[in-house]
């Protein structure tokens, strides 16, 4: 049988999932009403994922190398078995079958926001859910409410199928823009090239060098690693407490333009705006919810991609990361955004192959083995490095649809770690950003109400930026 072997991240993304911690990305697309009938939309929906050769491939081990594993084609491929239908139904109960089926109807108690508020919820909820290991790993959720109302559709890929821009790649595949545009063709896997039992003797020099070249490599970043560890890694308690194993999702869309507007008066990146953002919006909350803020800033993972712009996406995951301490100490909103300016010129300035961010980049000179046995160990280290995972994921540029009806807004959401309480994810789409915020259910229970204070973020930095007197990048020195 034609294989692909998992990439070393992949593998190590494989190996790292447990029952409480499941290592899947997603998005909650919402679309305005459209021509189709639900039953329309779950076909148009089955059909684009069928034709997707990725969807088609399941993960199984391999006798070599030793402990590694390789991407398959399903024979048994059935796209039902991850394509489901779930409907809306106001007063009733609200907690989803454990495993529902196609069109099952499920019930809701209202609420203030009606069929959003029910679709949030439930996403969260299906978060939780591990991807089933035996099947190619990915989900698909059609949410309905009321005959001619709008929809909602989550996508749940497994994080070994792909890094964040290839799961755009792959989840664009089910809208009307790019599966129309979609070449027909037959899917051939790569297969993995023969190994020689008996190499000559360049090809021995040649793989020497090699190894001794990433294990210099390796040792730079495995440095930079131990150096910004925390042995006593205390920080807030929100984002610091066990692990429940629940989700909880809150989302908010922010005005694109007004990011810029900030941007043009105090230079940096967009990003640098939505950063500090994620800073003010998590101080504020804090401080409402009466916590102390934490004597250390919390630190960040930001992850970056290496891909190269206008590439093919190509399989597999292909990042490293940056790691950012939150300036939650500065009571100045132009204060912390210049400390993010700051701090992540800094990061870019070393590059993203260099730095303790980069323990990514470890998982590619590991064996197999490493991280099918060292996945219990790196499970726990996550915490000893960073408090909050904060990820930008761009969207295609060009209005989307599905089957007719107009996307709406599509919110990322970012797997949680071990130790980990809350994972920011952001996406450009349509003149707003659209952020997912995927919280544990216990930790976090209030997860709406830090959406809601970086909203008040992003207002508090135009009003000050659009004050003539107000000096614009002040606040502490780092």
């Amino acid at each position: 049988m034609s294989s692909e072997l998992l990439a070393p991240l992949d593998l190590a993304f494989w190996h790292l999932e447990t029952a409480d911690h499941p290592m899947h990305l997603g998005a909650l697309a919402r679309f305005d009403p459209g021509p189709g009938d639900p039953g329309d939309v779950l076909a148009l929906l089955a059909e684009r994922a069928a034709a997707i050769p990725r969807l088609r491939m399941r993960v199984r081990d391999v006798l070599l190398p030793v402990g590694g594993a390789a991407w398959s084609v399903d024979t048994s491929f059935d796209v039902h078995r991850h394509v489901r239908h779930l409907r809306h139904e106001p007063h009733g109960p609200v907690d989803p079958p454990a495993r529902p089926a196609p069109h099952e109807r499920l019930a809701d108690d209202g609420g203030d926001d009606g069929f959003t508020a029910w679709a949030t919820r439930l996403a969260g909820e299906l978060m939780e859910r591990p991807l089933e290991r035996g099947l190619p790993p990915w989900e698909m959720y059609l949410l309905t409410g009321e005959p001619g109302g709008p929809f909602a559709v989550l996508v749940k890929l497994h994080h070994a199928l792909a890094d964040g821009m290839r799961a755009v790649a792959i989840g664009a595949g089910i809208f009307d823009e790019i599966a129309g545009a979609r070449p027909a063709r037959r899917h051939r896997p790569h297969p993995v090239p023969p190994r020689s039992w008996l190499p000559g003797p360049l090809n021995v020099a040649d793989a020497a060098r090699g190894r001794i070249e990433e294990l210099g490599r390796a040792l730079g970043v495995g440095a930079s690693v131990v150096r910004a560890s925390r042995l006593d890694p205390r920080g807030a308690p929100s984002l610091t407490a066990g692990s429940s194993g629940t989700r909880r999702l809150a989302t908010v869309d922010l005005d694109l333009e007004e990011v810029r507007r900030v941007r043009r008066v105090t230079g940096g990146t967009a990003n640098d705006v939505l950063l500090a953002v994620v800073a003010g919006g998590l101080r504020q909350w804090m401080l409402d919810r009466g916590e102390p803020l934490p004597a250390d800033d919390p630190r960040a993972l930001v992850p970056v991609s290496r891909r190269r712009p206008g590439g093919a996406p190509g399989p597999g995951n292909t990042f490293s990361a940056y790691l950012l301490d939150l300036p939650l100490s500065d009571p100045d909103p132009l204060g912390r955004l210049g400390a993010v300016r700051r701090r992540m010129d800094r990061n870019k300035a070393a590059g993203p192959g260099r730095g303790a961010g980069a323990v990514a980049l470890l998982a590619d000179q590991l064996p197999p083995l490493a991280h099918r046995f060292g996945a219990p160990l790196a499970q726990g280290a996550a915490r000893m490095l960073f408090d909050v995972l904060v990820t930008n994921v761009p969207l295609p540029r060009s209005r989307l649809s599905l089957g007719g009806s107009p996307l709406r807004a599509l919110h990322p959401m970012a797997p949680l770690a071990r130790g980990q309480a809350l994972a920011v994810a952001m996406s450009p789409y349509d003149g707003r950003v659209h952020v997912g915020l995927v919280a544990d259910g216990k930790a976090v229970p209030d997860a709406d109400r830090l959406a809601a204070a970086m909203a008040g973020e992003l207002a508090d930095l135009v009003k000050l930026t659009d004050h003539p007197d107000r000096p614009a990048g002040t606040g502490h020195p780092d």
